[in-house]
């Protein structure tokens, strides 16, 4: 493919900030297009190796807000008791029916116990050892 000069020079900057080749970051900028297109309202955010979808206008990734669906239970419940509003929770549930292994990974990795985290990551302290 060839590119505009500005847009060739960009890949390449990403490329060479993130260590990755110009056909990655082209592959990455190019799925992650086709999915706020599928899902407007969704947005993305994080490292180059570490993109998460989180809903613009709320500050919670997309696995935050439908974990917080199941917690609650119900829609309604979770509308009530949270700055939601129902179309924020609609693009959410959305998302997940459309990449449902991703956000089932991110809520996976969140419930884990304190112990496995503190396996992973030792150095991190938490409420319970400043205890």
């Amino acid at each position: 493919m060839r590119f505009p000069l500005s847009t060739d020079e960009a890949v390449a900057e990403e490329a060479r900030r993130t260590g990755r080749s110009k056909g990655a970051v082209v592959a990455e900028f190019t799925e992650e297009t086709l999915r706020t297109r599928r899902s407007p309202g969704i947005a993305f955010r994080g490292d180059a190796h570490r993109r998460r979808p989180w809903v613009i206008g709320t500050g919670l990734d997309v696995w935050e807000i439908i974990q917080m669906l199941e917690d609650f239970g119900s829609v309604e419940q979770l509308l009530e008791s949270s700055h939601l509003n129902e179309r924020q929770l609609r693009l959410a549930v959305a998302y997940r029916e459309r990449y449902p292994e991703e956000i089932e990974a991110a809520i996976a990795e969140n419930r884990l116990p304190v112990d496995e985290w503190r396996e992973r990551y030792p150095f991190v302290v938490t409420s319970e050892t400043t205890s």
